[in-house]
């Protein structure tokens, strides 16, 4: 089966999105693939770079890296819920006048459009909320 998942809780505000990332690591080992993972509302936070925690916590956006990395899954982040809580690719950050960009590599930024797809190209699409 192939899915596609929508996180709307932030990394360490909801269990939500560490609940999705086992959902996600136990269906790639079961033999299901991943169309796309869209972060949504405070889930783009998942894809802040700028985000450390303590050394004996996971880390949430390296594993979402990781996990896509290894299994060739897209990763997006919706724009306008990413510009609204400070999270810019370079793109974004140069047409906002911003000087900085902190958009973790292995993310991209892009519209509702990219869920439409996800829900059309998979078999199912899962929210995970807070």
């Amino acid at each position: 089966m192939r899915f596609s998942l929508m996180i709307l809780g932030a990394p360490y505000s909801s269990q939500s999105v560490a609940t999705a990332l086992r959902f996600t690591q136990a269906a790639v080992d079961a033999g299901h693939s991943f169309h796309r993972i869209f972060f949504y509302h405070d889930g783009v936070n998942s894809g802040n770079a700028l985000i450390t925690p303590p050394q004996d916590e996971n880390n949430i956006p390296q594993q979402w890296q990781s996990l896509a990395d290894k299994h060739g899954i897209d990763l997006v982040v919706c724009i306008a819920s990413a510009l609204k809580r400070g999270v810019l690719d370079k793109k974004e950050a140069e047409r906002h006048e911003q000087t900085n960009h902190n958009l973790n590599n292995g993310f991209t930024i892009s519209g509702l459009g990219q869920l439409v797809d996800a829900s059309i190209e998979s078999d199912r699409l899962i929210t995970f909320g807070p």
